[in-house]
């Protein structure tokens, strides 16, 4: 389980920090947008504000006059008198009236007074908003001031001033608010992404484990298939993998079995007439003759059978091989079912061959591999369906492609073994000798010359083999 957890750091590592990075960008984006947005709106009200004193104060032409209706105009006029400070500045910068203060005199000294006043060099006087702490509370506040002309002279300066205190502490809340969502959000994502790396970590762990046990040999065993989704199809390929494998390892079983039973036999036959021929208890010259060919019958069928297993390892090591020369594939055929003839009649089997008048293109192919497909399968259907006492082969051309059929009239292949009597080592219900590979090896002598093998019951009873080549024209 340390992988496990290992991908669960992983993630977290990953995932979760990346989320987090993205969260606090987009509260930080939120907030400098929030405070952007709170404090223009409060620039541009107290600019427009100032614009409107400064158009009712244009009109006077002395300075008493302004100070006279500064009084009446805060009272009758200026309707934001409790959240905003109207100051009337005089040319020197100080406070000469207040809409909070009682006494005057005092001088502010932040910069938006000097621009206003034309107090800095090279800057004409000018509408000027400032935000920052007052010198002398220390409170946040945002003020603007613009200066007030008589025949292009300044002679004073309204201000207005505002606290930022209640707009910092709303722009704290709003921020706290999207921290708080933010975290929610990063919650949300935590416990999603558990749930969701849980989906992917556990069915592995579950395929991990399982792998284990059939590397120890519990061939076959299956997984519960929880989702549908691409690990689902993982548990799929397991699972088949694991019955394959079961699969494989009793035809291995199976084979080993047939096999020793199948060398016993003989060498069992071979050992019991070499021992008495030897010890001359058989004195009589038929019978010598008769157990040496006992003996000479019983070895060839073992080496029938070796070479059949050095085929299939050739096979399975990629070490099988054709020696291609132009092939006369119906005088192959001939030649098999000649070799075969005289054989099959002293064991009261019936071989007829049908010949196709149409002549044939030579073809590519190895003539000793051609010749061990065609006796291999006529010796099948001798060992298979030799209780018809018939079998026929015939030839014939469709198109592009030599057709060669093989026919006996046994009991034929229950349909279920039908899809697996290639399949190496499988023999299925079959009680007769073999290893249960030659048709394996068959298929793939067939295939390397670009045929097809294909094997099913013949209509009426029996087996039928179909070979396809291709011939060209």
């Amino acid at each position: 389980m340390k992988k496990m957890k290992g991908i669960r750091k992983r993630w977290m590592m990953n995932n979760i920090s990346a989320a987090l990075v993205i969260v606090l960008l987009a509260v930080t984006a939120f907030s400098v947008a929030m405070v952007s947005y709170y404090y223009s709106s409060m620039s541009r009200g107290l600019e427009e504000k100032t614009r409107t004193a400064v158009n009712v104060f244009g009109g006077y032409k002395t300075e008493a006059a302004y100070y006279q209706n500064a009084y009446t105009f805060v009272n009758n006029q200026f309707e934001d008198r409790d959240r905003l400070e109207f100051q009337i500045l005089d040319s020197d910068g100080a406070v000469h009236f207040s809409s909070y203060l009682l006494i005057s005199g005092y001088k502010p000294g932040t910069p938006d007074i000097d621009e206003a006043l034309g107090r800095v060099e090279g800057v004409s006087p000018r509408m000027r908003m400032w935000t920052g702490n007052d010198p002398s509370t220390g409170e946040h506040i945002m003020a603007v001031s613009c200066p007030l002309m008589v025949d292009g002279q300044v002679v004073s300066a309204i201000r207005m001033v505002t606290s930022l205190t209640w707009v910092d502490r709303q722009i704290f809340l709003v921020v706290g608010v999207s921290l708080l969502v933010g975290m929610l959000i990063l919650v949300m994502l935590y416990f999603s992404g558990l749930f969701f790396v849980r989906s992917i970590v556990d069915p592995v762990a579950d395929v991990t484990r399982t792998a284990e046990h059939i590397a120890a040999g519990s061939y076959g065993i299956q997984i519960e298939k929880k989702f549908d989704d691409e690990v689902g199809d993982l548990i799929d390929a397991i699972n088949n993998m694991s019955l394959k494998i079961k699969q494989s390892e009793k035809m291995k079983n199976e084979f080993i079995s047939s096999v020793s039973h199948e060398l016993r036999t003989p060498l069992t036959a071979i050992n019991g007439w070499a021992e008495t021929i030897m010890n001359g208890e058989v004195r009589d010259a038929q019978d010598v003759k008769k157990g040496m060919g006992i003996i000479v019958s019983e070895a060839r069928r073992l080496t029938n059978m070796v070479e059949e297993l050095l085929e299939f390892s050739r096979i399975q090591d990629g070490r099988f091989t054709l020696s291609i020369e132009p092939v006369d594939i119906k005088a192959e055929l001939e030649d098999a079912v000649y070799t075969y003839k005289e054989f099959f009649r002293r064991e009261g089997i019936e071989l007829t061959h049908t010949d196709c008048e149409e002549e044939f293109p030579v073809m590519n192919a190895d003539p000793e591999r051609l010749r061990q497909v065609f006796c291999n399968l006529l010796d099948n259907a001798a060992k298979h369906g030799g209780s018809g006492k018939r079998i026929d082969t015939a030839i014939r051309r469709e198109e592009d492609q030599a057709v060669i059929t093989i026919r006996d009239y046994g009991p034929g292949i229950p349909e279920e073994e039908l899809p697996h009597v290639k399949t190496k080592f499988y023999k299925g219900s079959s009680k007769a000798r073999g290893s249960g590979i030659g048709l394996a090896v068959c298929d793939e002598i067939v295939a390397r010359h670009q045929g097809t093998l294909d094997i099913g019951n013949a209509e009426g009873g029996g087996c039928i083999v179909t070979i396809r080549f291709p011939i060209g024209t």
